[in-house]
């Protein structure tokens, strides 16, 4: 399978980009800097290295290009992929640098920067230079949710390309081919995934992940004071918690592995002081990362508890469209009916409000007990 067989409902902007790699540089179908925007799980990341496998690979040998991009290895590839909140100026300054560099083995040298929307003024305006004027063989591929997470003078010098978000069948179908699901679990987990592919493939896989979400709704819908807002509050953070160390705890542990087999360290062996430092740097990292991950998963919840809501207030609405959450459809039912139309909705603008202060850094254990506290009010009992 190919880097673009692993895409899904993106047919127009997988075209668009086959034309481009495929073109004379001289021809107006091929641009220095592309910009990939679309929603959480649409692909952004796996188009853009599906067309840096394109530019790199010359038209040939595309498998072995291929495995050298999914590992980042290739040498005219440069890559920043940042699992921090924001991404640096130091990390951009080197990538600047690199893209200096002509290309090696192929036609092309190409940057891609995943998450460009962590950049802040400072480091977009360092980018900014290098856009504004690259080298001729240079190829920038950044990847935001939309253009307007960028500044307006980067949006001004890339060529965009969006994504839309893939159907549940779509997302299925995927998850069949490419991981041999079967039928119905595919296309349930692609339902509760709101067909965002990263997370449908994992609840597809983990039955863990499955536990953690139905556990998540069924704190939701067991409010009915105050305390239980509380409650349920400390509930959904260790939720959170145990579903980012299941990202990480593994990462973490091959990476510490790694590097102490580079500075020449036994396993189990004592680290010399002179080499601590170096382990630090990595600890910090993975700290950082560990923040993110944790605030990437209390977001996830807040999806998810957005998706039940709606789903009460289609019901609510006698809207035939099959419920997201369908595999709990009793529990569905039971909400509507001890729930009003206005009910629903004030719980919605509550879930959102939590999401957008989580956001702007406010400590999501206060958010979550303040969003739960507007549930409990809402709640019969």
């Amino acid at each position: 399978m190919s880097g673009w067989d692993g895409l899904t409902g993106q047919a127009d902007a997988v075209e668009l980009l086959k034309a481009a790699a495929s073109a004379d540089p001289s021809r107006s179908a091929m641009t220095h800097s592309w910009l990939i925007t679309g929603p959480p799980g649409s692909g952004r990341s796996n188009l853009a290295y599906a067309f840096a496998t394109a530019l790199l690979s010359r038209g040939h040998d595309e498998e072995a290009t291929s495995r050298q991009v999914d590992a980042r290895s290739h040498p005219d590839l440069a890559v920043l992929s940042t699992e921090r909140i924001i991404i640096t100026i130091d990390e951009v300054r080197t990538l600047v640098a690199s893209s200096q560099f002509s290309p090696s083995v192929g036609r092309y040298r190409v940057v891609v920067i995943e998450d460009a929307d962590r950049m802040t003024e400072r480091t977009s305006n360092l980018l900014l230079k290098a856009l504004e004027e690259p080298p001729p063989r240079t190829v920038w591929i950044l990847c935001a949710p939309s253009e307007a997470d960028l500044i307006p003078t980067i949006r001004s010098r890339v060529r965009s390309v969006r994504l839309r978000t893939p159907s549940v069948a779509d997302v299925a179908d995927l998850l069949e081919r490419r991981d041999g699901i079967d039928h119905e679990v595919a296309l349930t987990a692609a339902r509760e995934a709101q067909s965002h592919i990263g997370m449908a493939h994992r609840l597809a896989t983990d039955a863990e992940a499955r536990e953690r979400r139905r556990r998540t709704l069924e704190t939701a819908l067991g409010i009915r004071s105050v305390s239980d807002a509380v409650n349920a509050a400390t509930t959904m953070l260790a939720v959170a918690g145990d579903d980012a160390k299941a990202i990480t705890e593994q990462r973490d542990a091959h990476e510490r592995a790694s590097a102490l087999r580079s500075l020449g360290v036994e396993p189990g062996g004592t680290v010399p002081p002179a080499l601590r430092s170096q382990l630090r740097a990595l600890e910090d990292d993975q700290k950082r990362r560990a923040t993110r991950s944790l605030r990437d998963g209390i977001d996830r919840i807040l999806v998810d508890l957005l998706s039940l809501y709606r789903d009460v207030l289609l019901l609510h609405l006698g809207v035939g469209e099959e419920p997201i959450n369908q595999s709990i459809r009793p529990r569905l039912d039971e909400a509507t009916a001890t729930s009003t139309p206005a009910s629903t909705l004030a719980v919605m603008d509550a879930v959102a409000v939590a999401r957008r202060r989580i956001e702007s850094n406010v400590a999501p254990a206060l958010a979550l007990e303040a969003m739960l506290v507007a549930v409990s009010r809402h709640a019969v009992r």
